[in-house]
């Protein structure tokens, strides 16, 4: 069997660089082995994740969603905002960040009944699941960046040595 890429992910990144080259094969079976039948795909935390699919709870503590609402997915401004977050994802990454979209207002999603956007907005979530701020317009990556990191969690997670 096949050892699935998170499995050989993992294994790279556990095992330490000054081992030998035996002792990482070993490291890289032993995943394999380990993973089973049991198939466990990665996800790509820029991957834009469906609000119908998740709910902000469980994103409590661990991440800081960026949610991107319009009343359709060929909304301009939608469409601008997910090619601005699509062209730097790297220090979104850095600060926890996931995104999230919304372009079905009759759908309901939970967030949006939460959140209530009208038309096109772009809200960033804190850690502790209070928003941040909110914008009626796309902003590019460096100003998202720029608000998380004055958010007062980040500030903390900068004092103690975190991210």
């Amino acid at each position: 069997m096949r050892p699935t890429p998170l499995a050989l992910a993992a294994a790279l990144m556990l095992a330490p660089a000054a081992i030998p080259a035996q002792e990482a094969d070993d490291a890289l079976a032993m995943a394999a082995s380990e993973s089973g039948d049991t198939e466990i795909e990665a996800v790509d935390p820029m991957a834009p994740r469906d609000a119908a699919d998740v709910t902000l709870e469980e994103f409590l503590w661990t991440a800081r969603p960026i949610i991107v609402f319009a009343d359709t997915p060929a909304d301009p401004r939608f469409i601008e905002q997910m090619q601005l977050l699509a062209a730097r994802p790297d220090p979104l990454i850095e600060r926890d960040a996931v995104i999230i979209v919304d372009t079905d207002p009759a759908a309901r999603s939970a967030i949006r009944t939460e959140l209530r956007p009208r038309g096109f907005s772009l809200v960033v979530m804190q850690k502790d699941g209070s928003v941040g701020f909110r914008r009626p317009s796309p902003r590019d990556v460096r100003e998202i960046i720029r608000g998380i990191d004055n958010f007062s969690f980040r500030q903390e997670e900068l004092r103690s040595g975190g991210q």
